[in-house]
């Protein structure tokens, strides 16, 4: 190759160089790709739905600060093999979707979308022990209360980390609320860290250690006997 073909090539190169810098620089967008921000659903196959602003939040310590890097969730208790997953494990599991109200005993009500693994799916890959009667939720604020086994594993019961379509907001519950159908609110634990199995069928979570009843079905009374 001589001096002149080489002299030809580098230029050439250069002007390709040149000319893609350009298509770049002009025409692409310039910084950090951004994602936008997900969209609230506020109707569902024809059923309108309440907003996320429609809750009150009535948290016992405020909102949790869940650093969701370090974030665990156990299950434990009469389970034959122990789980501590991570935030995206959950995840990976089959996500269920439904609208389920939410009632509250101060009087107030929402309707929403929630989508989340089913916690028979959780359970059962923990493996349930013969004895095991009650799962019971902890949060991160020291909040608890519990389901019926039963009542959690034929009711499909889910642990939701969407709400009308985006990923619960830190007040909402981040990273896991239980969706306790026909239940009043303060069976629906938010900031979900823990799902334990127990043989305890008595067992009082926070609420209910102040009066409230254990059942916290919506047809039954509030309040304990």
């Amino acid at each position: 190759m001589n001096k002149k073909t080489i002299i030809t090539a580098v230029s050439v190169l250069l002007f390709i160089s040149i000319s893609l810098f350009t298509l770049v620089h002009f025409f692409l967008p310039s910084g950090k790709l951004k994602p936008l921000n997900s969209i609230e659903v506020m109707e569902y196959k024809g059923e309108n739905l309440s907003l996320i602003t429609d809750f009150r939040n009535n948290s016992i310590r405020g909102t949790p600060d869940i650093d969701i890097k370090k974030y665990r969730l156990k299950i434990e208790g009469l389970v034959k093999q122990k789980k501590s997953l991570r935030y995206k494990d959950v995840l990976e599991y089959d996500n269920y979707s439904k609208v389920v109200t939410l009632n509250c005993v101060e009087g107030w009500s929402v309707k929403i979308l929630w989508e989340g693994a089913l916690l028979k799916d959780l359970l059962n890959d923990a493996g349930i022990k013969p004895e095991s009667k009650t799962v019971i939720f902890h949060a991160s604020d020291g909040y608890s209360s519990s389901l019926p086994l039963d009542y959690v594993l034929e009711r499909n019961i889910i642990l939701a980390w969407k709400i009308n379509g985006i990923q619960l907001p830190p007040d909402r519950g981040f990273p896991f609320q239980v969706i306790a159908e026909d239940k009043w609110g303060y069976k629906w634990v938010r900031w979900v860290t823990g799902i334990e199995l127990s043989d305890d069928e008595n067992y009082k979570g926070y609420w209910e250690k102040a009066g409230y009843n254990i059942k916290g079905d919506l047809s039954g009374p509030k309040l304990a006997d």
